[in-house]
Parts: structure tokens; sequence; C-alpha cells
């Protein structure tokens, strides 16, 4: 593990993505326990890709264009899913003065969903984790988990930061059913977004 590693991950794990969107939203319309509990579930969506990178899975699938296509189109029709749950009254996205309390089970398995569902990101480890490798292939498998284990625990620090944040103007929030409205729409058309540009991801 090198310095640069650690700047490069942190980068990358600050960069507001998907599960970044989701984590507030949650925190939005669930509160701070709740965040934490998606900020959990988008960071154990990362452990199939870096096994993937790991065992070498993550090249098969940059290879074989129908595992990709599959994959990546199960997670365009979950990030539907989630657009529709951002404006839907009482969906499990929305922002509502009296929310209805989910279950961290819920909260947790949908953000894992939202990474697991996600080709690119094997594709992404497998090109990030081995630059900083020691060369001794002896200890590759052992390097490329513990970097992974890293950058996982990079995710959980900097999502839970994230979420917590939300939750302290939480209250302001809800507050103003112009807010609400405007965040609904707002998240609905990120996750929107998003899956339009997974649509768009090649091999």
């Amino acid at each position: 593990m090198t310095l640069q590693f650690l700047l490069t991950a942190l980068i990358v794990v600050l960069i507001p993505g998907t599960g970044v969107i989701y984590t507030l939203a949650i925190a939005l319309g669930q509160g701070r326990r709740a965040s934490i509990y998606a900020a959990l579930g988008c960071t154990f969506g990362i452990v199939p890709h870096i096994l993937a990178a790991t065992l070498g899975l993550a090249a098969l699938l940059h290879t074989s264009a129908l595992l990709f296509q599959v994959v990546k189109f199960a997670g365009v029709a979950y990030l539907l899913y989630l657009t529709w749950q951002a404006v839907k009254s009482g969906g499990a996205l929305s922002v509502e003065a009296n929310p209805t309390l989910q279950s961290g089970w819920r909260i947790a398995r949908r953000g894992a969903l939202i990474n697991i569902l996600n080709p690119k990101l094997s594709i992404f480890f497998l090109a990030l984790l081995p630059p900083f490798l020691s060369g001794d292939p002896a200890s590759a498998t052992t390097e490329m988990l513990m970097l992974g284990a890293i950058f996982m625990a990079m995710t959980l620090a900097v999502f839970v930061a994230y979420g917590v944040f939300a939750a302290t103007v939480r209250t302001r929030v809800l507050s103003s059913e112009a807010a609400m409205r405007w965040l609904n729409r707002s998240f609905a058309a990120l996750f929107a977004a998003l899956g339009l540009r997974l649509a768009l991801e090649k091999t």
C-alpha cells in the first residue's frame, strides 16, 4: 500500500456516483441511522467486483459481450425502478414529511444491488488495483484483497460522512413542500440519467 494508492482511492470515492446519490436520498428521506445502512449496503456491493478482479472474472466479463449486456441491463432496469421509487408517493426513496420507516436490511440490500448490478465496477477494479501491487506473483492475490478492503473502508467512511451531513439538514428540508418536491424530482432525474449512462456503456 502506498500514499499514491490512498490518494487515488480517496479521489475516486469522493466523486459522487450512484451509491452517494442513493445514500443522500435515504438520509434525507429516512434519517441518519438509515443512511448508515445505505452506506453499508453500497460498500458490501463492491465485494463481488473486487473478488472478480482478483480471480480474473472481470477479464471474462470484459471479453464476454453477452454476459456484460445481461448484467448491464439488469442494472439499468434497477436504476429505473429507483427512479420510480423517488417520485412515487410513499416510494422507498421519496423525501416526505411522514415517511414509512424501512428496515435496515431493505435499505442495505438496495444499496448493495446498485453496485452489484454495475458490470463496469469489476473492470474498474481490474484496472485500478494491479498497478499498486508489489510485483511478486506469490502475494498478488493477498495484495489485491488488501487493497480492495482498504478501498471498501474508505468508501464506507466517506458514504457515512455524506449521509450524516445530509441527515443534519433533513429537518429544514421536511419543513418545505417545495424543497421536497424539488428533491424527489432531482433524485429521480439523477437515477434516470445514471441508468441511461449505464445503458450506453460498452465493454
